[in-house]
């Protein structure tokens, strides 16, 4: 599948998990991971890669629920990374304040703010913002609404269904960019997707299990609905995310990667009903054709090129990491992402 924008852009997405330290054997501060955020965002920038993000979770285990404030803290320390949510949970949102954090950020970092929209993983943020679980699809279509007339208004008025009425009111700071971004997160979705191309907004594909290749209708479902909607297809962006884990060697990206990912899969898995987490289905998860990008760098860049032949991809977050690792891994990870791997899928995608 080709893509008319042959430019590729490679980044890390993370939640900022917060679980048992392999160093002290206790649970990750919250505090220190925040901190380890920013010095990771300072080194992705350094590295040349081209997208850092974020995604909002309101659980112990992770320490991410302020994205817009945790790349803000990043902001000035960098120059040329982008700094997104990954995803910000819009159904339990304000739009107005989420507009207002992501533009403060844009503001701050001189263009460089991406607001990720999505319905989210978890439903904690539900009753911790007083919402209920039986509007969710109705709140993300209208706090999605309210958004995209912010960013396209600096006076707004609006009547909706779930959140009080505004009569001709600003909204401030105004983004530096014009528009400011705004992505349709999914994971699967098809009426997501489909939102995504009436709207002509790019879309970001959560792949994270079974074969990135079997997300190729829904990429065609996207740019079908967006050309109906009278939007270019071949201006559409899409990115992906899908976790993994990049090290010197592959055995070592496995040998780091596979415990703490099995413990946090089985906590969410007990939640979710799922089977236990085997290293079978971690291994098969690894292969050249599985939806885990874990290896060294040569072996990862192989399968990102193969991802964007399959769908013709813009955007790859590398998601790093699912449970808590040692940073210093964390950081050489990076590292090879930015030095090694980034390269060689750049210097394939510029050769089409």
């Amino acid at each position: 599948m080709s893509t008319a924008n042959k430019k590729i852009e490679i980044g890390i997405s993370t939640f900022l998990e917060a679980t048992i330290d392999p160093e002290t054997g206790k649970p990750m501060s919250h505090a220190k991971r925040l901190r380890q955020a920013v010095d990771e965002m300072v080194l992705a920038d350094q590295t040349g890669l081209d997208v850092y993000g974020i995604g909002e979770h309101h659980r112990s285990d992770y320490a991410s629920s302020a994205p817009a404030v945790i790349l803000a803290a990043a902001a000035a320390m960098t120059k040329h990374i982008r700094l997104t949510s990954a995803v910000t949970v819009l159904s339990s949102a304000d739009p107005v304040r989420v507009y207002q954090d992501f533009s403060t950020l844009d503001g701050l970092s001189g263009g460089r703010a991406e607001i990720m929209a999505g319905r989210g993983s978890f439903i904690e943020s539900f009753p911790l913002f007083g919402y209920s679980l039986e509007h969710y699809d109705e709140l993300f279509e209208e706090h999605l609404q309210l958004l995209l007339k912010i960013r396209e208004n600096e006076k707004v008025s609006w009547n909706g269904k779930h959140r009080p009425s505004i009569r001709d009111l600003g909204v401030y700071p105004r983004a530096e960019q014009q528009p400011l971004p705004v992505w349709i997160a999914s994971g699967g979705s098809p009426d997501s997707v489909i939102r995504a191309g009436q709207l002509g907004l790019p879309l970001a594909l959560a792949i994270i299990g079974g074969m990135p290749e079997r997300f190729a209708p829904l990429v065609h479902l996207y740019k079908e609905a967006a050309e109906k909607a009278g939007h270019d297809p071949n201006k559409l962006q899409i990115a992906t995310h899908s976790h993994g884990f990049i090290a010197d060697t592959s055995e070592y990206a496995k040998q780091l990667f596979f415990p703490p990912t099995q413990a946090q899969m089985n906590v969410i898995g007990r939640e979710r009903g799922w089977p236990p987490y085997t290293y079978e289905a971690f291994e098969a998860a690894c292969s050249p054709r599985g939806a885990l990008y874990v290896g060294d760098p040569e072996y990862t860049a192989e399968k990102i090129i193969l991802l964007h032949k399959n769908l013709g991809i813009n955007r790859f977050f590398l998601h790093i990491n699912v449970g808590t690792m040692p940073h210093k891994d964390v950081l050489r990870a990076i590292e090879l992402l930015g030095t090694k791997t980034a390269p060689i899928v750049r210097q394939y995608v510029d050769s089409l």
